[in-house]
C-alpha cells in the first residue's frame, strides 16, 4: 500500500527550499506538488531525523529519503550495527540497516 505525506524537503510548498535556479523553481523532490508517496510500512527518516535534508550540511536532499522525510521500512528490531541511529561511525548511513535504523528479524 502507498501512503501520500508532505514533502519534506520543500516543507509541503512545491517550490525549491533554496531558491538555486530561482525563485519560481519547483521542489526537485515533489515535483512541485508539495506531496511525495512512500511504500507502507513507512516511518520518519532516522538519518535527517524527517527533515527531508542532507544532515551533512550539504544544500541536496537526504541520501537515505531522498528528500521524502519518511522512509519505507518493514523491521521492527533495532540494528545491531549503528543501535537505531542509521549512522556508521563516520556520520554516513549504516551499512548494515541502509540509515533506517531498524532491520528485519
Amino acid at each position: 500500500m502507498i501512503k501520500t505525506f508532505r514533502c519534506a524537503f520543500c516543507n509541503g510548498t512545491g517550490i525549491d527550499y533554496y531558491g538555486l535556479l530561482s525563485k519560481e523553481s519547483v521542489c526537485l523532490v515533489c515535483n512541485g506538488t508539495g506531496t511525495v508517496e512512500v511504500e507502507e510500512p513507512s516511518v520518519e527518516c532516522i538519518f535527517c531525523s524527517g527533515s527531508g535534508k542532507n544532515p551533512l550540511g550539504a544544500r541536496v536532499s537526504c541520501i537515505v529519503c531522498q528528500g521524502k522525510g519518511m522512509v519505507y521500512c518493514p523491521g521492527d528490531s533495532v540494528c545491531p550495527e549503528c543501535k537505531g541511529s542509521g549512522r556508521s561511525g563516520d556520520q554516513l548511513p549504516c551499512t548494515c540497516c541502509k540509515g533506517k535504523g531498524k532491520i528485519q528479524n
